[in-house]
C-alpha cells in the first residue's frame, strides 16, 4: 500500500458519510483494489472471496468482460441523453426485457436504482387506485431508502425515518409468512396459512387499501420462504377485493433463487414487479418498474407523474441486454442449478455442526443462517432493536469471516450466504471452511436448556 494511503482514507472518511451507520464507526473502510470473478482483493493483494455477492446484486460475479465492453462501448458513443429520446441502449434493453418477462408483464418504467422502482410503483399504485390509498407492507422488509421506501420498509431503519418524521402515511404492516418464528405460534400443516388470511381480515378492516408490496422471498430481513399456499391465497385475495399485488424482486429477481424471477416458483402473476441488481449485474444503476397491461392502459390518457434527469440514462441502460445474455448462458450450463444443492447440502451439514444456528432456510443461491443463543428455545443474540444500537453477534461472526478471507454481509439476526451465480463447487467448499470458523465464535456463548428449564453454557463439540 503507498505511505500516503492511511491518510487518503483518514480524509476520506472526514469529507464522506458512511452508509447506515454513526459516524463514529466510518474510520477506516477496508481498501479494495481490485475484484474478479468471485473474489475482491484488499490492499495488499489479499484474495476475499465473495459470499454475498456484494449487496446480493453482483450474480455474475466481478469484472464480466461482455458486460463491460457494452458499458465502453456506449460511453465512447453517448454516454447520455435526456428521457424524451430513444436509443440504441433503450431499445437494446426493452427487446431484452421482454424476450425474458413473464406473459403479462411487459411495460417498463427505467429508473436508477430499486429504492426508485418501488417509489415509482407506489405512486402508480395511488394514481390508479385513487381514492384508495393505503399500503400493506410486512414488518420483515425492505423496499428502499427514501422517504417513501423507508415508508413501506419493515425492518428497523424505518423507526429511524419515523423519528425525524420523514415517512409517507397511509402504510399499515401484516405479520410475515414466518413459519420458523410463526407471529400466530402455530404449526404450519395445521395453520390455515393465518399469515395470509390475517391479510385478508386487515384489508376488510382498514379500508381504502390500494396494495399490498411484498418481497416473494424475504431479502435482507431473513431469506423467509413462505409456505407454499401463501403466494397463492394472496394472489387470491388482492382479486377478491380489487387490491393490487406488488412483488418486490429487486433481491431475488434475475436467477438468484433459481427461476428468473422468485414470484416464478408459485406461479403467481403481480400487478406490478420492481426489479434491479442483478439486471445489470450492479455495474451500472438501474431500476425497473414493470407493470401489467391494465396498469399501463390507465396510464394512456392519465399522466404519469414520474421523470427525473437520469431516468432512461443510456450509459446505465447498456448494461441490461448484456446482462440477460450472460445469465442465460450461464444458466443453460446447469452450473447455478447443481451449485445450488451442493450449497443447501453444506450449509445443512454446516447447521449439524453448530449449536448457534437455530435455522438454515432459502433457495437457490439465496440462504439465510439464523443465529440463536439457545437453539431449544430460539432465544437471540440480538433482538431487531438492537441494530444500530449495540454490537451484534452476527457482526462478530462476519467479522471472523473478513479476516479469514471471506466476505458475508450480517443483520441483526442472520448470515446472508448469496454467492455469485458463477461460484464452484470448490469455492462453496472454501467458504463453507472460512464459516465453520467464524460461527465458532457464536457457539462459544450460546446457552442450553435443560429438563428442568435451567440454563446452562454450551459445551462446543466438533
Amino acid at each position: 500500500m503507498m505511505p500516503d494511503m492511511e491518510e487518503r482514507i483518514r480524509s476520506l472518511t472526514e469529507h464522506t458519510y458512511g452508509t447506515w451507520k454513526a459516524q463514529k464507526d466510518w474510520k477506516r473502510p477496508l481498501y479494495i483494489k481490485d475484484a474478479e470473478g468471485v473474489y475482491m482483493y484488499d490492499e495488499n493483494d489479499r484474495p476475499i472471496l465473495d459470499f454475498s455477492s456484494q449487496l446480493m446484486c453482483s450474480n455474475l460475479g466481478h469484472k464480466n468482460k461482455v458486460i463491460i465492453e457494452a458499458i465502453v462501448k456506449q460511453a465512447e458513443k453517448m454516454p447520455y441523453i435526456a428521457p424524451a429520446f430513444a436509443t440504441e441502449a433503450l431499445l437494446s434493453a426493452t427487446e431484452a426485457l421482454v424476450s425474458v418477462m413473464p406473459k403479462g408483464l411487459d411495460k417498463f418504467f427505467f429508473s436508477t436504482a430499486g429504492t426508485e422502482a418501488n417509489e415509482g410503483a407506489l405512486m402508480m399504485v395511488r394514481q390508479y387506485m385513487s381514492p384508495n390509498y393505503k399500503i400493506i407492507s410486512r414488518y420483515h422488509s425492505y423496499h428502499g431508502g427514501t422517504i417513501a421506501g423507508l415508508s413501506f420498509t419493515g425492518d428497523p431503519r424505518r423507526w429511524y425515518a419515523e423519528r425525524a418524521r420523514f415517512t409517507v402515511e397511509g402504510v399499515r404492516f401484516a405479520p410475515d409468512a414466518y413459519c420458523y418464528r410463526c407471529p400466530f405460534g402455530l404449526k404450519y400443516g395445521e395453520c390455515g396459512i393465518q399469515c395470509a388470511e390475517y391479510v385478508d381480515y386487515m384489508i376488510k378492516e382498514e379500508g381504502n387499501v390500494a396494495a399490498i408490496i411484498i418481497e416473494p422471498v424475504v431479502g435482507t430481513n431473513g431469506r423467509i420462504v413462505p409456505p407454499p399456499e401463501y403466494l397463492p391465497r394472496l394472489r387470491q385475495i388482492c382479486d377478491e377485493n380489487g387490491v393490487l399485488l406488488v412483488c418486490d424482486e429487486v433481491m431475488t429477481g434475475w436467477y438468484r433463487t433459481g427461476p428468473l424471477f422468485a414470484i416464478q416458483h408459485w406461479d403467481v402473476m403481480p400487478d406490478i414487479m420492481t426489479t434491479a441488481k442483478g439486471c445489470t449485474n450492479a455495474y451500472t444503476p438501474v431500476g425497473i418498474t414493470i407493470t401489467s397491461k391494465k396498469i399501463a392502459d390507465f396510464f394512456e390518457e392519465e399522466t404519469l407523474i414520474q421523470g427525473h434527469t437520469y431516468a432512461f440514462h443510456p450509459l446505465a441502460l447498456s448494461a441490461i441486454a448484456p446482462s440477460i445474455s450472460e445469465l442465460q448462458k450461464l444458466n443453460a450450463t446447469g452450473l447455478p442449478q447443481r451449485v445450488s444443492k451442493y450449497l443447501e447440502k453444506k450449509l445443512y451439514e454446516l447447521e449439524d455442526r453448530h449449536e448457534c444456528i437455530g435455522d438454515v432456510r432459502g433457495l437457490g443461491h439465496f440462504w439465510a443462517l439464523e443465529i440463536v443463543k439457545n437453539r431449544k428455545t430460539k432465544e437471540q443474540f440480538n433482538i431487531k432493536a438492537d441494530k444500530f444500537r449495540k454490537p451484534l453477534m452476527t457482526d462478530k461472526i462476519a467479522g471472523e469471516a473478513m479476516k479469514l478471507g471471506m466476505y458475508i454481509v450480517s443483520w441483526w439476526d442472520t448470515l446472508i450466504v448469496a454467492p455469485p451465480l458463477i461460484t464452484t463447487e470448490e469455492q462453496v467448499d472454501e467458504g463453507i471452511a472460512v464459516l465453520d470458523k467464524a460461527l465458532l465464535v457464536a457457539d462459544q456463548e450460546v446457552e442450553h436448556t435443560d429438563s428442568a428449564g435451567s440454563r446452562t453454557s454450551a459445551v462446543f463439540k466438533k
